[in-house]
């Protein structure tokens, strides 16, 4: 058993992250075409600033916010707007999206730099972020300005960076802190002073001694940050999970971080912000784990924002013989593909190919038998079971009474269910039924 801070309950998967952890982050070649989708994010979909034939460069707005909760989208690529229509995203849904063909000069827009970043206002940070369209970048995709916007009455106290990555094989974060850790703290320190906080944490799970070294050494001189060791358990990553472990605060039932007076960031959102803050940058690109034992050549890849999967699966080597199914994220919480026309978006963490060996595919599940297994690695309390029987039944509002919306949809419960029920869809399914 470790020492290290975790919280109770959860699951041990099968990590294999040796595939790609030993992998330093390689640049993907020019995409000759990208898809740009316009709702990369929660909340409102971008309002689309380009029309057909519009030349574009790197970095140029062709999406801009249109609410509140909402974020730009730029282009990656140089090049000119071939179609303005709907196409499908890594999670199944058709959205609004723009496409550009390269013109193979990769010209950029001029990027605002501004070594003095640190002098800046919170207000001005904040504006920074808002303008590069940053979101969070773990897969929520919630935009980042918001976040960093609290209401009056729930002051911050505190800033978690997660860097547990406890998704089974994923590795960009490993790598961003093992590569760019600097960057990161000064990401960090960003976000302290955009919410005017002196206490920052980074997690990071101690199967990922050289991240934990880097960070440390990154951190040395900041007498305000702290480098934890967390256990090495799934879902250790998941917000309210990292609260209990480094702060020891429960997030309320319905609640948010906030709520506690803590603000939760990844790795990938970290590194972001600094570029955004100091080199002007907006967000184009992203790291991305190309891994499974169903891909020739397993890398984590810097990305453009629209790359299609097809495109990123090519430059690893393509798929090997056996390859059954490929999942956009990790295998707990990512989105199986039907088709490799689909672009890496803003919160792309990964994309996995497995094997006929690793995967069976079953459609067939059976009643609940009661065993009890969900409720006892369920992270959160929850009864999943009885959750998923209601949702199965139809039983849509009484799924609410058993706290239907504090799940996050870990699928610790479907990964122990002998049955092998489908829980995460069922409580997905029971979502969309009804409002919170």
């Amino acid at each position: 058993m470790s020492n290290s801070a975790t919280f109770e309950r959860g699951i041990h998967p099968k990590y294999n992250k040796e595939l790609s952890s030993g992998k330093p982050v390689s640049a993907v070649k020019l995409p000759q075409r990208i898809v740009v989708p316009l709702s990369q994010h929660i909340g409102a979909p971008a309002k689309c600033e380009v029309k057909i034939g519009d030349e574009v460069k790197k970095g140029q707005v062709i999406g801009s916010p249109s609410g509140f909760v909402s974020s730009p989208v730029h282009s990656s690529i140089s090049g000119k707007v071939v179609a303005i229509a709907d196409f499908p995203t890594a999670i199944g849904r058709l959205v609004p999206s723009v496409v550009i063909e390269s013109d193979g000069k990769d010209e950029a827009i001029a990027f605002r730099e501004n070594p003095a970043y640190m002098n800046l206002s919170a207000d001005e940070i904040k504006a920074l972020i808002k303008e590069a369209g940053i979101v969070g970048m773990g897969g929520a995709a919630f935009p980042t300005n918001v976040k960093l916007s609290p209401p009056k009455e729930k002051p911050i106290d505190t800033v978690i960076l997660n860097g547990a990555e406890c998704e089974p094989y994923l590795t960009a974060d490993h790598r961003l802190m093992v590569e760019r850790p600097k960057e990161v703290i000064e990401g960090l320190k960003i976000i302290m002073k955009a919410l005017g906080v002196n206490e920052g944490h980074v997690g990071i799970e101690e199967n990922k001694p050289d991240a934990l070294a880097a960070m440390k050494s990154a951190a040395s001189g900041e007498s305000n940050i702290k480098i934890h060791s967390l256990e090495i358990k799934y879902p250790q990553g998941a917000e309210k999970m990292l609260i209990k472990a480094i702060k020891n605060r429960e997030v309320p039932s319905k609640g948010l971080p906030m709520d506690v007076s803590v603000v939760v960031q990844n790795i990938g959102t970290a590194l972001a912000i600094y570029e955004a803050v100091r080199y002007g940058k907006p967000l184009i690109e992203r790291v991305v784990t190309v891994t499974g034992n169903g891909i020739k050549e397993p890398r984590n890849m810097m990305v453009r924002i629209g790359t299609l999967l097809s495109d990123v699966i090519e430059q690893c080597g393509g798929l090997v013989e056996g390859a059954v199914k490929v999942i956009s994220g990790g295998p707990m919480m990512g989105f199986a593909q039907w088709s490799l026309d689909v672009p890496v978006t803003k919160g792309t963490s990964g994309i996995l190919v497995l094997t006929e060996i690793e995967y069976v595919a079953s459609d067939e599940y059976f009643p609940c038998i009661r065993c009890g297994r969900c409720v006892d690695v369920c992270p959160i309390g929850l009864n999943p079971s009885m959750l998923s029987i209601l949702a199965e039944k139809g039983f849509y509002e009484e799924a609410k009474q058993y706290n239907l919306f504090d799940c996050f949809e870990c699928g610790s419960c479907a990964y122990v269910c002998p049955a092998k029920r489908p829980m995460v869809q069922f409580m997905r399914l029971a979502k969309s039924q009804v409002k919170p």
